[in-house]
């Protein structure tokens, strides 16, 4: 199989099969004869003409690999072959969607249309059998989604189950964010800004901004110290200590999210935390196993990094106490990771069953982002980090605990701002697939 371009037919074809198998099993659930799903429609900007970059609806692009198609609707009604409206609008203002082609189009009868109101003669006629999966701007001269809760949670429980042709799509979105993360490295040891690495990332890629699954954080130095940076200074720092790149890909709807830090080449002392967080990392990873609890690992994750902040003279205290202070809580303040897939934080992380209901966050983990026990099929991040945040610092030094903190140490780590490293991370019957690494080793 062709990695960058596997072979997509069989897959495809055993992929459909499931989600038909799923939708039917939802609509019978809940009482409904059709599933019916918008892919969406652009908003306008307030006061101006001018659209937001479009995101189809991630049920629309589960069924098929189409991004760019607004104002399409897909209908699945068992028994019968899904239908495919699809909107390909007379427009010499804007580019037309290309006529469906590709591996999937067979699967699908299809309805080419001209204007968006014209999807009303081909959905069906009695909408309250319907279960329409959509924004409310997608609604039709009377059809409208309803968004109903019972097919909502059955579909989102079975999407953290991914298909073989999922993971394929996840295999190359991986490869191509792991290339370009390589040519962000380069542009950062070649002295570039943190919008030129931005830039060379996009390049390598093939992918604009608003093609990326989420905004890139290019962070220097101190910057890396804002979990969300997405400023992209201009021009480089007078001296650069260190690099947090938080970046993915996108491959037929599907995300990759990878996260590396780098220390510059005089920054020994950082890369040796740095070496410190990747090999415990990597023991994480490797704890993605069916049954694991991802709570569990999570707080194991702060225990093994209170260790680390021992062991770097960060603290004068065992990781036990570093926990229950709170102290391994200014240092690491995010979850360890979340579900990924059609979305970078994917459906159904906190659901207690196919029907709903949510597994609350363990006591003092607010940003948790999964509470579920792994099972095979599931796809997750996970990615420590050890940051020098000033505000939670500084609320750390109000506390018992600030006693027992090496103030010096710290201080002097500020500059580097912080480490975060990021893999995705496939549970299944035995070990661990670690696309991430995977996609890093197959460049060589």
């Amino acid at each position: 199989m062709d990695t960058q371009h596997p072979d997509l037919h069989p897959l495809y074809a055993e992929h459909l099969a499931a989600l038909q198998a799923r939708a039917d099993k939802a609509l019978l659930r809940e009482g409904f004869d059709h599933l019916v799903i918008a892919a969406g429609q652009p908003a306008m900007q307030f006061l101006d003409d001018r659209p937001y970059p479009f995101a189809v609806n991630p049920h629309f692009k589960h069924w098929l690999p189409v991004t760019k198609a607004p104002g399409s609707w897909i209908v699945h009604t068992p028994g019968r072959r899904p239908k495919l409206v699809y909107l390909q609008p007379h427009d010499y203002w804007h580019v037309v969607p290309d006529a469906p082609a590709g591996y999937w189009v067979e699967h699908f009868e299809i309805v080419v249309i001209r204007e968006p109101k014209d999807a009303r003669a081909h959905l069906p006629n009695d909408v309250a059998r319907c279960a329409v999966i959509g924004e409310a701007t997608a609604a039709l001269d009377g059809f409208a989604p309803n968004n109903p809760q019972g097919v909502l949670d059955y579909l989102h429980w079975q999407r953290s189950y991914k298909t073989a042709y999922e993971l394929a799509m996840m295999r190359v979105a991986s490869k191509i964010g792991a290339r370009a993360h390589r040519a962000a490295e380069r542009a950062f040891r070649a002295g570039a800004s943190e919008f030129d690495i931005h830039v060379a990332y996009m390049a390598s890629a093939r992918q604009g901004d608003n093609e990326l699954p989420y905004n890139n954080i290019i962070a220097l130095n101190e910057h890396a110290a804002v979990l969300h940076y997405m400023e992209l200074a201009h021009a480089p720092p007078a001296r650069a200590h260190s690099f947090l790149i938080d970046a993915g890909a996108s491959f037929h709807g599907y995300a990759s999210d990878i996260t590396r830090s780098y220390a510059a080449a005089d920054a020994g002392e950082f890369q040796v935390l740095i070496d410190s967080v990747d090999t415990a990392q990597r023991g994480f990873v490797a704890k993605v196993r069916a049954g694991q609890s991802y709570p569990g690992l999570h707080v194991d994750a702060h225990l093994v990094l209170g260790g680390i902040l021992k062991e770097h003279g960060f603290v004068r205290m065992s990781a036990e106490a570093a926990l229950d202070g709170g102290v391994t809580s200014t240092f690491f303040p995010h979850g360890l990771g979340h579900p990924i897939g059609l979305q970078v934080h994917d459906v159904a992380g906190f659901q207690a069953s196919d029907r709903g209901g949510i597994l609350p966050r363990p006591p003092g983990h607010p940003y948790l982002r999964m509470t579920r026990a792994l099972e095979p099929g599931m796809v997750v991040t996970i990615e420590p980090g050890l940051y020098f945040i000033d505000m939670l610092l500084a609320e750390l030094r109000n506390k018992p605990a600030a006693k027992d903190v090496d103030w010096a140490r710290v201080d002097a780590f500020r500059k580097y701002g912080g480490i975060r490293i990021e893999d995705d991370v496939v549970c299944t019957e035995g070990e661990p697939e670690n696309l991430t690494r995977d996609a890093f080793a197959a460049l060589g």
